[in-house]
């Protein structure tokens, strides 16, 4: 009984210093002042932005693989309504860019590159809508909790200068860890944010090069004898 008593014990200690840690740690949150209020906020843009795009990105690169290969044996035979309505009927920048070629068929071929070139613009545009915000709360983040700490600093020292006597190490070192939590926060976000960007750019480009190999497949196609 002893023994049970003594392991209930250690098991209490240990849910209370957790429930202190996270206690600890929210205080540390709420004194770290004005300045995480622009932090968590771009915490949840940069959030957000990651997500949407992820969402988007992930939604256009569902192209079937099967697509061009019936693309190419619609057109090799002849049915163009028939391809036209294959690409109406596939929601991708790639259909969008194929169904434009399609309609400039009987054009010359630097029309009907120049359709398909124009189409692709407009989707790589889409594809890249808001990663430049995303890229700014990378570097915003962080400057902002600089900016914090520098803030919090410079009250440090105000208290500092206006406490008669000797200063004790509890103010000094209070003022410190306030001003720093910002700078701790805002690298967090500004670290996430960066490495997201950085993925979403990469499946960006991923995108782009299968549209142009893609486009260049389709304008082999109509240089094919017929």
């Amino acid at each position: 009984m002893v023994i049970l008593q003594q392991l209930n014990g250690a098991d209490t200690t240990g849910v209370a210093a957790d429930g202190e840690g996270t206690l600890f740690f929210f205080e540390l949150i709420l004194k770290g002042g004005f300045w995480l209020i622009p932090i968590l906020a771009l915490s949840i843009v940069a959030i957000y932005i990651f997500f949407e795009r992820l969402r988007n990105l992930n939604r256009a690169a569902k192209t079937p693989f099967e697509f061009m290969d019936k693309i190419k044996d619609l057109v090799g035979s002849g049915d163009v309504n028939g391809a036209k309505l294959l690409c109406s009927q596939t929601d991708s920048p790639i259909a969008k860019m194929i169904e434009k070629g399609i309609h400039r068929i009987g054009s010359p071929l630097k029309t009907i590159e120049a359709s398909i070139e124009n189409v692709g613009k407009i989707e790589v545009y889409k594809l890249e809508k808001n990663l430049s915000l995303l890229a700014t709360t990378a570097g915003a983040a962080p400057m902002i909790g600089f900016l914090g700490t520098v803030s919090g600093m410079i009250q440090a020292f105000i208290s500092i200068a206006q406490e008669e006597g000797s200063v004790s190490p509890k103010l000094l070192s209070t003022g410190i860890y306030e001003a720093m939590i910002t700078t701790a926060a805002g690298l967090v976000v500004g670290i996430i944010a960066y490495l997201g960007y950085n993925y979403l750019v990469s499946k960006v480009q991923k995108a782009i090069h299968y549209m142009e190999y893609t486009s260049i497949d389709f304008i082999d196609l109509l240089q094919e004898p017929t």
